[in-house]
């Protein structure tokens, strides 16, 4: 029986990355690099779960002799600390006011499971400060007290596809796997959710589509034209509508 409806952040309640990726470009700028993260490049970097995990990364990729040479570490660990800084900064100028507005069908979701008495959780990897950005202007300032459980960056140590986050939903909400539906918009995503055991609906935005979701209970543009009820259905087994499968 579903009893909890677990969300990702990024990509999975509002369509964030195009501002990430705006973030971290503006963050390269301040720190006199020139590094710019095209939308390719970008999605091939939303690969690699956490945003100084991303950096670190590129970093990499761009000067790996630098970022290898003997005693760099701790130097390039304080660069992506700093650089990192610098792009939370530049998230929260463009997330705030509600420029960033929830996808479709996501505030109803939330309303009616309030309204059935069903627990609404958060199982991200993204920081606390990136959520607030995101959520404070949409479901006002008091936003934690729609959801039983936020687990993000902090909760856990290995980010996703690694279960972590969602093991720690799952304990914080006192429920089996079984009982719970996932909603992602990514392949890491998938893989966390269905490691822990969860049943996953699958949302993907323009960074993410071309992903594979092998396992997915169902895969859906966005949940506009989804309610409690269908979700209802299809956690227990009910076909669904031929209009709504994709391959």
């Amino acid at each position: 029986m579903l009893k909890a409806l677990i969300f990702d952040v990024d990509g999975t309640l509002a369509d964030t990355e195009g501002a990430h990726r705006d973030a971290f470009n503006a963050a390269f700028r301040d720190a006199g690099l020139r590094w710019h993260w095209s939308e390719a490049m970008y999605t091939k970097l939303l690969e690699v779960s956490g945003g100084k995990e991303r950096i670190r990364h590129y970093w990499q990729l761009a000067d790996p002799a630098g970022a290898a040479a003997p005693g760099a570490g701790a130097t390039v660990a304080a660069t992506v600390d700093a650089i990192h800084a610098l792009k939370t900064r530049h998230y929260d100028r463009l997330a705030s006011g509600g420029r960033l507005g929830l996808r479709p069908g996501i505030l109803r979701l939330i309303r009616e499971a309030q309204a059935a008495r069903l627990a609404v959780a958060i199982a991200t990897t993204t920081t606390p400060a990136n959520i607030d950005a995101l959520l404070r202007t949409p479901l006002g300032s008091d936003w934690r007290g729609l959801f039983r459980a936020v687990c993000d960056a902090g909760t856990a140590a290995a980010k996703k596809p690694a279960p972590d986050v969602y093991h720690a939903a799952l304990a914080a909400l006192g429920l089996p796997a079984a009982d719970c539906l996932a909603f992602e918009d990514s392949a890491n995503g998938l893989l966390a959710a269905r490691a822990a055991g969860i049943p996953t609906l699958v949302t993907p935005t323009v960074y993410t589509r071309g992903q594979r979701f092998d396992g997915a209970l169902l895969r859906l543009d966005h949940l506009g034209e989804v309610d409690l009820a269908a979700l209802r259905r299809w956690h227990a087994g009910a076909p669904m509508q031929a209009h709504w499968r994709r391959p």
